[in-house]
């Protein structure tokens, strides 16, 4: 065995990592080879040049202890306190709507297990392989919507669902798969204008006709927050994004008549509540009359009945039973969680990874905006998740899957090109 495969066989025994073992070795390959052409421009033979390239390597043992310490797979743990930290709030919804949170808390556990597997399944995966199924996660989130939109069997407040046995499937489980699709898609240099249209408006027309625009409406944001670190040239990005806003403008103001009556009703009874109080506006009142009453430490002992206390509404439930300064701690929380997520986006170099991240926090920003929004009445109604807190196996899964991704990213944001 030549002295090159005993120093490589002598650095990989130092490294406990497998994955980091084939990439160190063919990182030191490189190197290896690299400085041997230099020594054999300079007149020594290629035994010679061989030798001398592993010698100025060093102790391979001291090398390889180096590269073990950086190579050595991290967990964020900051993201995971954060997580169990949101996973333990989740359980206060459940403690506050009397015998119905009784009977859900059972199932909150199992949701929450199930959630925590998730992320750590994904965790432990490599994302980087994910890269070259750009096309198969495109062609899943497509034809879950074709499924949903042809056999959704029941509606919940107007928006369709596909119920299979205790399963119920909505719209908003394509999401991380379409995201996952933009990465892959964005990190390819050869992907053309024309060809980002057509991607893009397909899903958006299957979420717009399923009907769902809560959904509609995270796509699009999910898609324009990754085009910006996209390979397209800044000046396609803005004139993307300059055409967007004006088509946008231009269809909202047609499709009016297309909307069904109770969307319309929801966005007049957001401008006018008052005028739409037997209606969709007695929510948006009610919202308003339970934040008045909560208080700065809430009304623990008032079992009042809120609607979607536990789902949708369950920032006013959270709000109007533990008070104001509750709320302020929890937005806090949710907020650092998503800040976390941006800090190591910051500091991973691979560009898939990067548009990983940034498709994650840009789907679990929009829902924690949204929902906190709402309630605050900055925008209308609509049925969005508050992120790990809300009851419901699909909108924990969603969220797990992103989390997931994240905590993978960052376990392997130091395999980048060995520097010697």
């Amino acid at each position: 065995m030549n002295k090159k495969y005993v120093f490589l066989n002598e650095v990989i025994a130092q490294i406990k990592s497998k994955e980091a073992k084939k990439y160190v070795a063919d990182e030191l390959s490189y190197h290896l080879k690299e400085a041997k052409n230099v020594w054999i421009e300079k007149g020594l033979t290629g035994s010679e040049a061989e030798e001398k390239a592993v010698e100025q390597m060093g102790s391979p043992i001291k090398l390889g202890q180096q590269l073990n310490k950086l190579h050595r797979p991290k967990v964020d743990w900051i993201l995971v306190v954060l997580l169990i930290t949101i996973f333990g709030l989740g359980f206060l919804p459940m403690f506050s709507i009397g015998i119905m949170g009784e009977y859900l808390l059972v199932y909150k556990v199992v949701i929450t297990l199930i959630g925590s597997a998730f992320t750590l399944g994904i965790m432990l995966m490599d994302y980087r392989k994910l890269k070259r199924q750009g096309w198969l996660f495109y062609s899943i989130g497509v034809i879950f919507l074709l499924v949903l939109r042809l056999f959704s069997n029941t509606t919940i407040n107007g928006l369709p669902l596909l119920r299979i046995g205790p399963l119920t499937i909505v719209s908003i489980m394509s999401l991380p798969f379409f995201f996952m699709a933009w990465a892959t898609f964005f990190s390819n240099e050869r992907l053309k204008f024309w060809q980002f249209i057509l991607l893009f408006f397909l899903p958006f027309l299957l979420l717009f006709t399923v009907p769902s625009i809560s959904t509609t409406y995270i796509y699009t944001i999910i898609v324009f927050s990754m085009l910006w670190w996209s390979k397209f040239s800044r000046k396609i990005v803005l004139l993307i994004w300059g055409g967007s806003v004006s088509c946008f403008l231009f269809v909202s103001f047609i499709s009016w008549r297309f909307l069904n009556y109770y969307q319309k009703d929801r966005l007049l009874a957001y401008l006018n509540p008052e005028k739409y109080s037997d209606g969709p506006g007695f929510m948006i009142l009610r919202v308003k009359e339970l934040l008045l009453k909560a208080g700065w430490f809430g009304n623990a002992m008032n079992k009042e009945f809120i609607p979607e206390a536990h789902t949708n509404l369950v920032f006013v439930s959270l709000t109007y039973y533990y008070g104001w300064l509750f709320a302020i701690m929890l937005v806090l929380i949710l907020f650092l969680f998503g800040v976390r997520i941006i800090v190591i986006t910051s500091r991973v170099k691979d560009s898939y990874g990067k548009l990983l991240l940034i498709g994650a926090v840009a789907l679990y920003t929009i829902q924690l905006a949204t929902n906190i929004g709402m309630t605050l009445g900055l925008f209308p109604l609509i049925s969005i998740s508050l992120p790990f807190i809300s009851y419901g196996l699909m909108p924990t899964l969603l969220n797990a899957i992103l989390i997931g991704i994240v905590l993978s990213v960052y376990r392997r944001k130091d395999l980048t090109r060995i520097q010697i």
